[in-house]
């Protein structure tokens, strides 16, 4: 009983350690940035996308959510912060509903690539980016001009962030099985 109760202890500690390590790449994402406007482009698609196709449902929705998390506690992992505002006031910014499509999207993969294999990344991984956009469109259409909102939102963007999903799929569908087994392996 005490072995497993000790094994159970050890498996929630690996869970959380990946957790950070998967936050800590994440907020690695938002802050590595191509100078562009009217936001900086990061590569925040491609590692949301990345470790929902390696790491599943469970892990990929978990891990966007800690960042989440994260970000609403006031902690500075999201492009732009400290500079642009912290917590709930960034989060409810014009950034907010790409925020909130990363969640669905991580979401929207780790479930495909669990029920149809890493090879399903390649359908998956644009309709999560369509996820992404479509919140993030309508959200930001509150701060915007409706007739700037694809302008601002999605035009400047689109072909950096298809690049994006292609090398995010190429490289769940490349990952060694033993990486993809440690990161959705059991919690």
């Amino acid at each position: 009983m005490i072995q497993k109760l000790a094994a159970l202890q050890q498996n929630r500690f690996g869970y959380i350690a990946k957790l950070a390590l998967a936050v800590g790449l994440l907020t690695l994402s938002a802050k590595v940035t191509v100078p562009f406007w009217p936001v900086p482009m990061t590569m925040q698609v491609a590692a949301v996308l990345l470790i929902a196709g390696i790491g599943g449902l469970r892990f990929g929705g978990a891990s966007v959510a800690a960042y989440l998390a994260a970000g609403l506690a006031g902690l500075p992992v999201f492009a732009g912060t400290p500079e642009k505002g912290l917590g709930l006031a960034y989060m409810v910014g014009p950034t907010g509903g790409y925020l909130f499509g990363f969640l669905l999207a991580a979401m929207l993969v780790g479930w495909a690539v669990d029920r149809f294999g890493r090879r399903a990344s390649w359908v998956a991984m644009p309709l999560g980016l369509a996820v992404i956009y479509g919140f993030g469109v309508i959200w930001l259409a509150q701060f915007v001009p409706a007739g700037k909102v694809m302008a601002y939102g999605v035009t400047p963007f689109l072909l950096g962030d298809v690049i994006k999903v292609a090398i995010a799929a190429l490289l769940t569908i490349w990952t060694p099985e033993a990486l993809k087994r440690w990161f959705a392996g059991a919690h």
